[in-house]
């Protein structure tokens, strides 16, 4: 499995800056946290990058992400890749999150595009945030609405991360790559 090609697949099926940067966010985090469970940086990252590369296309339950898994299976990823992105699908009862891979992606996947939003509400941006932040702008039901708070703190519980923790390194995850979020800030600063 090759980045550039993950990366190509997403250009090719995904118009959106803002839909390409949740899938780069989620992918930071995805590389994260496979550095801290001593897994294969590259495939957990994969598997960030291409977890909603087909939802453009085919937003609707079940397509999305069906769709995609049947174009990365005629691509040869390997199973447990495909099976990962299927299961980040709370609708498909015979794909439930299982390994330590599929349940990182669904704990990153909503916060990461929490994140997102509560940054883009900053001045700062990225840079200096801490998950009270993300936290408190979690209580604000009319922020963000479409994202699923429950799913946010289920995500942390069933990783076994606590949820303060999760949010601050996801976080510090998307801080690395600020500017292709689309955030300028020196990534090195801090504040709070």
């Amino acid at each position: 499995m090759n980045r550039q090609d993950a990366l190509n697949l997403v250009h090719e099926y995904t118009a959106s800056e803002s839909l390409r940067r949740h899938m780069l966010a989620v992918e930071a985090a995805m590389r994260a946290y496979a550095r801290k469970y001593g897994e294969d940086e590259n495939r957990w990252g994969i598997v960030g990058l291409l977890h909603d590369f087909d939802y453009e296309r085919w937003p609707d339950p079940p397509d999305h992400p069906l769709k995609g898994a049947e174009i990365l299976e005629g691509l040869g990823y390997p199973k447990e890749v495909i099976y990962a992105i299927k299961s980040h699908a709370d609708y498909l009862p015979d794909c439930p999150r299982v390994s330590k891979l599929d349940k990182t992606l669904y704990a990153c996947d909503e916060l990461a595009g929490f994140i997102m939003a509560t940054a883009k509400v900053r001045p700062e941006g990225l840079t200096g945030m801490r998950a009270k932040s993300v936290k408190k702008k979690m209580k604000q039901k009319s922020f963000a609405a479409a994202v699923s708070r429950e799913d946010i703190i289920h995500g942390a519980e069933d990783l076994g991360e606590p949820l303060d923790d999760h949010i601050q390194f996801v976080i510090d995850a998307m801080i690395e790559i600020s500017a292709p979020l689309g955030f300028e800030n020196n990534a090195s600063e801090s504040s709070d």
